[in-house]
């Protein structure tokens, strides 16, 4: 099923990349890419291990430094920002990481609670159990509040993480590979979790990828990295709409059997 989405501003960008550029000695991974994510929208950026795009997240994020070109999040220029401010911003984007980086000697309880203890010192008792069992409610867990990751299942894990990024009410989600490692069911119903995300919590997304099931089902607009830059991007259907050889063995792999 094709991604409908909810309402996208198209008129208000929230991460604006312009000629970005980043190598790694002779690897020349970006070779000044442009990039828009608009308020409110899901966008899949797709492309095959290796061509960069966990790249782009950690230079959105600051975490690494452009060779050449700028980037903007939420009016913040990343590149000119220090360290506390930062943080700051980071405080408004949510990374749902490949693993979900859940600490195993925590329960599902205290993963959630310890982001909210470390960022928001004001809340009491009371609002912090409120925070923790809205956002498990929102991803269908409320019931594993008391249990230890080691307990859940890849899928159950994966929502947990997702669940523990919330709930600081980040404006941008950053997923990586939302949907590696897990069984085309639980794949499905990860799916279906970014496109309540979307709308419930109304962030604008970006969703790194390879997964094409994963790319037709979240993605209000897709862009395909290619040899380090953005070669094609529209709907679905418009990416694969194409005799290039390098596009066409990426649907091949995902979709024939």
């Amino acid at each position: 099923m094709l991604k409908t989405g909810g309402h996208i501003d198209y008129n208000t960008e929230v991460i604006t990349v312009r000629h970005v550029s980043k190598s790694f000695g002779e690897n020349h991974v970006l070779r000044g890419v442009d990039l828009k994510l608009h308020n409110g929208e899901n966008l899949v950026v797709l492309g095959r291990s290796g061509t960069g795009k966990s790249v782009l997240i950690k230079l959105i994020s600051g975490l690494l430094k452009p060779d050449s070109g700028t980037i903007e999040v939420l009016g913040e220029h990343v590149d000119e920002l220090n360290e506390k401010e930062l943080q700051q911003l980071r405080l408004k984007i949510g990374f749902s990481f490949q693993n979900s980086a859940l600490y195993d000697s925590m329960t599902v309880r205290e993963n959630l609670e310890f982001p909210l203890v470390r960022n928001k010192r004001h809340l009491s008792r009371a609002e912090i159990n409120h925070e923790v069992e809205d956002v498990l409610d929102a991803v269908g867990l409320l019931n594993t509040i008391n249990q230890m990751p080691s307990e859940l299942s890849g899928g159950q894990r994966k929502r947990i993480g997702i669940a523990r990024t919330l709930i600081l009410r980040p404006e941008i989600m950053l997923y990586d590979e939302p949907t590696a490692g897990l069984d085309p069911i639980t794949c499905i119903e990860i799916n279906g979790l970014i496109n309540e995300v979307q709308e419930k919590y109304k962030t604008s997304s970006i969703i790194i990828t390879h997964d094409l099931a994963c790319a037709k089902s979240v993605g209000d607009r897709i862009v395909m990295l290619l040899d380090g830059r953005f070669e094609r991007q529209g709907s679905f259907d418009e990416i694969f709409d194409t005799d290039d050889e390098r596009v066409k063995p990426f649907h091949d792999y995902n979709f024939i059997t």
